[in-house]
């Protein structure tokens, strides 16, 4: 790992040469920061390359650690904690059951029945991996009926979706017609995945983000625009920081 160093800041980074790169690219992430070169490039060309980049590197690793700082934080999944949900910050209700599993419903908020049986420390673990699948089953059902409403009508029709764990992306189309789309998009807006849904059968069509692609956007969703706006400004929204307590 090598460190960039501008004023009293240093920001390591990881150097990766990859055969099919033509010239230096560098990507920020909120996990790390990455160099990709082609192979023949030489200390020097790399060294100028981020030295040319630096001030954009500074910018995006705290501008990314500002949005760390202001994602929702939970440390317990008791009563009154709040998570966000289709793009409000909704109050838990956790209650035990006699049970042997979790149960997760929502009546305007989210109920949480989990096993008396279960210890202190194994509490959490279980609601988290319930309330995660229920999520996830949620955001299945969206995804289906936003396929069903905009892809047969628009001549828009993947081979199968799938819903993902993906860090960077909130969607994404493959040449094999498969849309992915990101769990995490439970967090948003509906009206926010309607458009991540919509984007993603577009690139069917069209493959770039060139003009034909966001006109085809434009015709089905024409107010696409402060959609994708919420998106670009809230994806601190769109995670969960889970806080250790001592």
């Amino acid at each position: 790992m090598l460190t960039l160093t501008i004023g009293d800041t240093s920001i390591p980074y990881e150097l990766k040469r990859i055969g099919t790169c033509e010239k230096a690219r560098i990507t920020v992430t909120p996990e790390h920061v990455e160099v990709i070169v082609p192979p023949t490039a030489t200390d020097e060309q790399i060294n100028n390359a981020v030295h040319r980049r630096r001030q954009w590197i500074f910018d995006q690793t705290r501008r990314m650690q500002e949005a760390a700082d202001r994602s929702p934080s939970l440390s317990r999944f008791v009563s009154g904690a709040k998570i966000p949900f289709r793009g409000r910050m909704t109050r838990l209700k956790v209650g035990s059951t006699d049970d042997t599993l979790v149960h997760v419903s929502y009546r305007n908020g989210l109920y949480i029945e989990y096993p008396t049986s279960a210890s202190p420390h194994s509490q959490d673990m279980l609601i988290e991996d319930a309330l995660r699948l229920w999520l996830k089953k949620r955001l299945r059902q969206d995804v289906a009926d936003f396929i069903r409403r905009y892809g047969p009508k628009n001549d828009l029709k993947p081979k199968a979706y799938r819903i993902k764990d993906q860090k960077h992306l909130w969607g994404s189309c493959g040449n094999d017609r498969i849309i992915n789309i990101n769990w995490h998009l439970i967090f948003a807006p509906k009206t926010v995945l309607e458009y991540a849904v919509v984007h993603e059968l577009c690139h069917l069509r069209h493959r770039n983000h060139d003009k034909p692609f966001w006109n085809l956007v434009g015709s089905i969703i024409p107010d696409y625009q402060p959609r994708k706006a919420w998106l670009d400004q809230n994806e601190h929204m769109l995670v969960i920081n889970r806080v250790e307590t001592s």
